[in-house]
């Protein structure tokens, strides 16, 4: 008997490159508000995919119902992750599977430090990375890990909460805004610290209104208006095509 929460893989697809995250027709909803439309694409692991798109394309929602998160609801579609059927999980067995969201507001936890949000991150198995390789590769979370967490800037802040996903056991991470209200040069450190993430095999969604340092920083883009996809290919080829940028993401 096949098992249905699991989809098989071949080993000719294993060899040829199959995608490592599948998102499959997603329909999600805000009430009665029908915001996710269909929406399908596939991850490759180890990869960075750009989810770009204007205010309102359904961004933020696509992520959302791919971490099986209680808003949006997700009424059809499908996700699966290397096998294994996340649609059919709550969110927290999902983020035990390896399915990390660092949302916009980063949601770090007042009266902890940093390294008690860390900490508590690493309460439950799986267990991911170590205190010691988190503060290496972010040496001011270690200069201020007896610091409230809440009392960081807002980069900092944006450290810690890929910091905290990195505690567990990841194998994707969805980042929403990471470069949101932050100035230039913390941007390039995030973006810095997003190409080790990647050099160390962790796959990556990047939802971000500056497309074009999304772009720069991606290997593939999927881009989204009124919540379907209209585009699913290269960075590379979106940098390129003018008349594409400028007609869904205004640049």
């Amino acid at each position: 008997m096949t098992d249905t929460n699991t989809l098989p893989r071949s080993d000719s697809d294993a060899s040829t490159g199959s995608a490592y995250l599948s998102v499959r027709d997603l329909h999600a909803y805000y009430g009665e508000s029908y915001i996710v439309q269909g929406i399908s694409f596939d991850v490759h692991e180890g990869e960075i995919l750009a989810l770009l798109g204007r205010n309102g394309a359904g961004k933020t929602s696509t992520l959302r119902a791919i971490a099986r998160v209680a808003s949006p609801e997700l009424r059809s579609g499908e996700v699966w992750l290397d096998g294994k059927a996340l649609h059919k999980m709550a969110s927290y067995q999902a983020a035990v599977e390896g399915l990390v969201l660092v949302p916009e507001d980063r949601r770090i936890i007042a009266g902890l430090t940093v390294e008690e949000n860390l900490k508590l991150a690493q309460i439950a198995p799986p267990l991911g990375w170590s205190l010691d390789r988190i503060y290496e590769l972010f040496p001011r979370l270690g200069e201020r890990k007896n610091q409230e967490g809440v009392t960081l800037s807002g980069g900092e802040q944006q450290m810690l909460a890929i910091a905290r996903a990195l505690a567990r056991d990841i194998k994707v991470l969805l980042l929403d805004e990471p470069y949101e209200g932050l100035a230039p040069v913390i941007v390039d450190e995030i973006e810095r610290t997003l190409g080790l993430i990647k050099d160390q095999g962790i796959t990556t969604i990047l939802v971000e209104q500056n497309a074009v340092r999304a772009l720069k920083l991606a290997d593939r883009a999927v881009i989204l208006d009124t919540g379907g996809v209209v585009y699913d290919g290269t960075a590379e080829e979106v940098l390129n095509d003018a008349q594409l940028r400028a007609e869904y993401l205004a640049i």
